[in-house]
């Protein structure tokens, strides 16, 4: 397991929040993610046999954010 964290930009509500805690946490070999709006980060642990941190930050594109 991997724990990272990622910078996003475009979060404003919590609905942003939730929208990529959704998004990420229904990845396969995705065990947890914490959203930080304050921060403006999340966090994710993952399993790197099961998914790769470039295909973490394409599914929060793919929601609409920005990964910085």
């Amino acid at each position: 397991m991997k724990t990272e964290q990622i910078n996003v930009d475009g979060m404003s509500c919590g609905h942003c929040v939730e929208t990529i805690e959704n998004a990420v946490g229904k990845m396969g070999g995705v065990n947890q993610v914490q959203v930080s709006l304050e921060n403006k980060k999340v966090s994710v642990n993952f399993d790197e046999n099961q998914t790769t941190i470039e295909d973490i930050k394409g599914k929060i594109v793919e929601a609409g954010f920005e990964t910085l």
